[in-house]
């Protein structure tokens, strides 16, 4: 069986591939470095991270980009020899405006290098790219209408402009022929996540609309030209659970449509899973996956019936779950960092932090504060569990208040925990928490721990347990074994896509991970021996 989620955790916006026996599932990493996560599989039941392409400062530099912006929703293909990519860097949250790019980067295997972007348009985001069976290529994106009161965490139907069709000439590398806009969406607006396919002499087009909340949907469509006109499918959305309010799989749409060897039909979609009571989904938007099958009236459907995605759906074949480790601990001995890591916006990573300046250890380069736009030194990895446990054992001796190193909770710079060892003018070296729990737009932040508890000289040991909706932090000095508390029970739940601003306001994924900012400028190293990160028992209530 295939359980749902596939790819638990921060994993949106899923295109899929196959290719021979093989099947690749690329998904939107945002302001996360590098970017795009390919995730392979020869089942549908086991995937398992095997690249981030966008890895260099010719593909990609975020710097800059607001919360929420960078890569969207990349789309993944494979036609004469090539692997193609093409993704947005967005570069606008707020306001009327996107100004979201368009780029296409290719390579002969997943693993190898990629190539240098080729530069497509900018008319909106959420590229794909067709490859149709005569050879042709086209370019299909929605289109960004900015006349109308469409802000950042309040989309309006009208910016949502329909899905624009041009074709794309891979030697002339560039969009030529007639732009078209090819379908409005059905009434539930917000068109968007455009993927067409061909079968049987149809071309179908599938794409999300509702916006990517608890009213998302993917939507199915057909024409005998390319051109169109579309016809909507019976049901209209294939995959919903926007009039389900207590399926455990919610907010499903934006995916794509693949088929086995043999002819089984699957299709990807993003969910949440929220918490009750305020339905907040802390581990972010996740990749499922559902069993469909072809009825005679040439229409896809969910094989279980209806449109609400279904947590377990049968496998292509006889295939057992690989269950993955409960706890991983990560000791920085390698000469590169463990692939669950990522940092934010900056593809000079060498500016962040080391595995080699102090072997066994990552060390992090004090930059800028946390939650800056532009140079941060934090290294996380994904939330994977609604309840987890984060050790992390830090070396830092600041010399002033504007140092500080630690542990973090972090979604973005207005939602985050952080427990820092930093200086105190009377108490001397502490640890403390900083947190700023959703305070949008200022990003103001709390000190739970007021002033802090001072800490002897030496390695401090760092923790933290997120049960749920609560966070608890703890600490202790290097010699000791016993754990001790410090700060009040946190809101775990406001690092979540919901928290602070609310629905449409954010749309990534919390993380577990350490940091380091210097504000003095003179960036101030920290030394992390290690990183724990262990699943907990967790019960909904």
């Amino acid at each position: 069986m295939i359980r749902n989620p596939i790819l638990p955790g921060f994993n949106p916006d899923p295109s899929i591939c196959r290719v021979g026996e093989n099947y690749y599932i690329a998904t939107s990493t945002f302001e996360w470095y590098p970017g795009v996560q390919i995730h392979h599989s020869r089942d549908l039941v086991n995937w398992r991270l095997v690249r981030r392409p966008l890895e260099r400062a010719s593909q990609l530099d975020m710097r800059g980009n607001p919360d929420s912006c960078g890569v969207w929703a990349p789309c993944l293909s494979h036609a004469d020899g090539l692997f193609w990519l093409v993704y947005t860097d967005v570069k606008r949250f707020d306001g009327n405006f996107k100004d979201a790019h368009n780029y296409i980067v290719t390579s002969p295997s997943i693993e190898g290098e990629w190539s240098d972007p080729v530069y497509v348009n900018s008319s909106g985001f959420d590229p794909s790219l067709f490859h149709d069976d005569d050879g042709r290529k086209w370019f299909v994106n929605m289109q960004w209408n900015h006349r109308t009161e469409s802000f950042g965490g309040a989309p309006k139907s009208p910016a949502f402009d329909g899905i624009l069709l041009q074709e794309w000439d891979p030697a002339a590398k560039r969009l030529v022929g007639p732009i078209r806009n090819i379908f409005a969406g059905s009434a539930q607006g917000l068109v968007e996540g455009p993927h067409l396919f061909k079968r049987n002499g149809w071309y179908y087009l599938t794409t999300a609309e509702g916006g990517t909340g608890y009213d998302h949907v993917v939507t199915m469509a057909r024409s005998r030209a390319i051109e169109g006109p579309y016809e909507i499918h019976p049901q209209t959305h294939l995959i919903t659970s926007k009039d389900a309010p207590d399926a455990v799989l919610q907010r499903a749409g934006h995916g794509q449509y693949v088929e086995t060897p043999d002819g089984q039909a699957y299709h990807t979609h993003l969910t949440g899973r929220p918490l009750p009571p305020l339905r907040r989904c802390t581990l972010g938007r996740e990749t499922a996956l559902q069993k469909c099958v072809w009825r005679d009236d040439g229409w896809l459907y969910l094989e279980q019936g209806g449109v609400v995605p279904a947590i377990e759906v049968a496998a292509p074949g006889e295939t057992s779950v690989i269950e993955k480790p409960a706890r991983v601990e990560t000791d920085f001995d390698g000469p590169a960092l463990p692939e669950e890591f990522q940092w934010l916006r900056t593809p000079r990573p060498e500016r962040i932090f080391s595995l080699t300046d102090k072997p066994g250890h990552l060390r992090l380069f004090g930059r800028e504060s946390i939650g800056s736009w532009f140079e941060q030194a934090l290294v996380a990895r994904r939330q994977e569990h609604h309840s987890f446990r984060a050790e992390t054992v830090v070396e830092f001796e600041p010399d002033t208040y504007q140092q500080a190193a630690g542990l973090t909770h972090y979604y973005n710079r207005h939602k985050f925990h952080a427990l820092a060892v930093t200086l105190h003018e009377k108490l001397g070296r502490v640890v403390t928490i900083f947190s700023c729990a959703g305070d949008f737009p200022h990003g103001r932040m709390t000190f739970p721990a007021e002033s802090g508890v001072t800490v002897p000289f030496g390695r401090v040991h760092l923790a933290m347990e997120v049960r749920g909706n609560e966070l608890q932090f703890f600490w202790h000095p290097d010699g000791y074994r016993a754990w001790r508390k410090i700060g009040p029970l946190l809101d775990a739940g406001v690092v979540s896509d919901e928290g602070g601003r609310g629905e449409h306001g954010s749309f990534t994924g919390a993380f577990a991970g350490v940091f380091a900012f210097d504000t003095s400028g003179r960036a101030q190293v920290a030394d992390f021996d290690r990183f724990t990160y262990e699943a907990l028992p967790f019960t909904v209530e």
